[in-house]
This record gives C-alpha cells, structure tokens and sequence, in this order.
C-alpha cells in the first residue's frame, strides 16, 4: 500500500531572520538590473530559431501531412507557372513570326489601295477640265 506524507518546504520552517536598518537602504537598482539584463541575453534569439522551435508544438503525423501539403501546393504552382511561361513564349513569338509580316503586307494593299484610289481620283478631274482633250494616261485612238 501506498503511504502519503507531506513534506514542508524549508522557507516556512525555519523563520526568516528581520531585516537591519542597512539592509533598508540598499541600492536595489544594480541587483534587480542585473537579473533583467541577464534574461534579455538569453532571450535574444532569431526568427528562424524561434520557428524551428514552434515544430516541438506540432505532432510528428501533423507536421509530415503539413509539410506534404506545401510540397504539393509548391510543386503544382512551380508546374503551372513553367506551363504557362512556356505557352506565352510560343504565342508571342509565334506573332511576331507570323503576325508583323502579315501586318506589313496588310498595310502595303492598303497604300497601293490608296495610291489607286488617288490615281482615279486625278483622273476622273483631269477629264471634268478637259472635256474632249485625251487623258495623258489613256493610249491614243487610232
């Protein structure tokens, strides 16, 4: 059987002797500084550390399905973003290739369209002045 017995801590045993009158007046600034600036010294520790040590916190199954978790969700985005870097690569070059050729072309029809256009144009004022004189564009009638 299991016997319990108390067990008095020794500050309350023994009586703690009276403070004398020099004991008032001591400088309590230099022992109470003292132990602050010791455990701010210990204390100063990085982000990094204080995070390696938050992993304790955390059960082992968690943190492995945790970390599983960002693997997968780095691995998906790393594989979309070299997907889609690889997809605007052949688009845009694939418009440059095909596409300013192209737009050169359409522009080129359009200023022959125009000078055409401008020809007539001429021609068609040059015969409301000069009603029976030949146009210098037109071939002579034999």
């Amino acid at each position: 059987m299991v016997e319990l017995r108390e067990v008095e801590d020794e500050h309350f045993v023994n009586a703690q002797p009276a403070p004398s009158d020099d004991e008032d007046y001591t400088d309590t600034d230099s022992e109470i500084s003292e132990e602050d600036e010791d455990d701010d010294a210990d204390l100063e520790e990085s982000l990094y550390e204080r995070i390696v040590a938050l992993k304790d916190m955390i059960p082992l199954k968690q943190r492995t399905y945790i970390s599983n978790g960002f693997s997968r969700t780095y691995s998906l985005f790393t594989k979309g973003f070299t997907l889609g870097g690889k997809t605007l690569w052949i688009l845009s070059t694939s418009a440059l290739v095909l596409g300013v050729p192209f737009a050169v072309a359409i522009t080129d029809e359009q200023q022959a369209a125009e000078i055409d256009k401008e020809f007539r144009m001429n021609q068609i004022t040059t015969d409301a002045l000069t009603p029976g004189a030949e146009s210098i564009h037109t071939a002579p009638q034999k």
